[in-house]
């Protein structure tokens, strides 16, 4: 009985270490890296951190089970540690994620990176030679940071090994790479505004320009809402920074609707002047905010609250967001078309152009992107381009407009093979609303 383990030290081994590969687990692992990145064991040598993980493992747990994808953890844990040096810490982290913990790469940068490098392409190669019971091939991604102790905290140097990881996925996987300090200040200054953007709402930073758009007379049909933000540190923000960047955190959801409710406003105020009751207000729809459950019912609280004329809102949308879920979003643009609503397909031919949904969905209007209409007097293929997309859209009944027209000669160009609807600085700059009144 004396030489058997008390509960407690069994419950401190299930603890430390995972029941499946045996390894130390998380916990473990950044206890031992706390050690190793506390200013009072600095030590003049270099340290790394790899973060190895598998790449497609779940196709493994889909197609093969689960069973057969413990089974391959463990072949990967056993392969990890029988290639690692005796004194380095090979974890399990998390799934299908590795981490292993270098103490002893010596005192010289280059040296320990070349060290580092080795040895991590070996890993790369005993993963790629593992096979499991059914001969699925499997290979690794993994991601170093290369570190001294001094002022990293254990955080710090996980995100490195992260951020590196992420890369090397993003390089299709099977590969290596080290982080770089150009990443972290990426990564910093992406947080940085991230916070900024946050406050952008309620510290009435974000606006609304206006562009106008007209027809082959050069009478005004309407204009498109641009959102733009107005930093009191930064500046101008481009909406190519900051439009993405509100996707990827959901703020696109709050400054979503606030731009509709601004459009509908306007709407509203110009229905009651003849001179512009006419005019449409095209607003861009980002596909995070299109595929919210409430959607419809958000877009029909507004117009009901603002009085806002349906039939002059145009809703666009980008071909990636009619790929996803082509059900669920003919659905949500059927129950909009219903109120009036129109629907633009923004930014046509820079997606996947399949021609299968432009028959299937309930769009009023095609616009050809800029980047096409550039070159349009110089490239045959993007006049060949622009051209085929004019008759595809007339034969469709289709409003055709074009973006980004910035030369008399580009609009006599597109008037004469059939296009009249056009928008870019020849005609406007986007404006506040305020200024664009001065332009009637």
């Amino acid at each position: 009985k004396a030489h058997q383990p008390s509960n407690e030290c069994v419950a401190l081994r299930v603890c430390i270490r995972h029941a499946l590969t045996g390894l130390p687990n998380r916990r473990r692992l950044m206890e031992l890296l706390a050690d190793v990145t506390d200013q009072n064991n600095c030590t003049t040598n270099f340290s790394a951190i790899f973060i190895v993980d598998l790449d497609n493992f779940r196709l493994v747990n889909d197609i093969q089970g689960h069973e057969s994808g413990d089974q391959l953890l463990i072949n990967v844990a056993e392969s990890l540690q029988i290639h690692l040096p005796q004194e380095a810490t090979v974890a399990r982290f998390s799934s299908d994620e590795f981490v292993v913990l270098l103490n002893t790469l010596g005192e010289q940068q280059g040296k320990a990176t070349h060290k580092a490098e080795r040895l991590a392409r070996q890993l790369l190669e005993a993963v790629a030679k593992l096979r499991n019971d059914r001969a699925l091939p499997i290979t690794a991604s993994i991601g170093i940071s290369l570190f001294k102790c001094l002022g990293l905290s254990v955080n710090s140097v996980l995100q490195q090994a992260d951020m590196a990881l992420q890369q090397a996925k993003a390089a299709g996987g099977n590969s290596l790479r080290f982080f770089n300090m150009e990443m972290q200040t990426s990564v910093l200054e992406r947080a940085r505004l991230e916070g900024d953007l946050h406050q952008a709402l309620e510290r009435n930073e974000l606006s609304l320009h206006y562009q106008v758009q007209v027809n082959h007379q050069g009478v005004t049909t309407g204009v498109e809402a641009l959102l733009r933000w107005y930093h009191p540190q930064r500046g101008w923000v481009s909406p190519a920074t900051f439009i993405p960047l509100a996707e990827e955190t959901g703020l696109i959801l709050p400054i979503g609707h606030w731009v509709l409710k601004l459009a509908c406003e306007q709407l509203a105020k110009w229905a009651q002047q003849p001179a512009y009751a006419a005019l449409t207000i095209s607003v861009n729809v980002s596909s995070v905010q299109f595929q919210q459950p409430g959607f419809v019912r958000d877009v029909e609280s507004l117009l009901a609250l603002t009085q806002a004329p349906p039939s002059r809102l145009v809703l666009e949308v980008t071909e990636s967001l009619l790929m996803s879920e082509p059900t669920r979003v003919r659905s949500t643009m059927l129950k909009l078309r219903s109120q009036g609503i129109r629907f633009a397909l923004d930014d046509f031919g820079t997606g996947y152009s399949s021609l299968s949904y432009l028959k299937r969905l309930p769009l009023d209007e095609l616009k050809i992107d800029q980047s096409f209409i550039r070159e349009l007097l110089t490239d045959k293929t993007d006049a060949a381009i622009v051209d085929t997309t004019i008759l595809l859209a007339v034969s469709l009944g289709l409003t055709v407009v074009a973006e980004g027209v910035e030369k008399k000669e580009q609009f006599d160009w597109l008037k004469g093979h059939g296009c009249y609807r056009y928008q870019g600085y020849l005609f406007g700059r986007p404006t506040p609303i305020e200024y664009l009144f001065e332009a009637y």
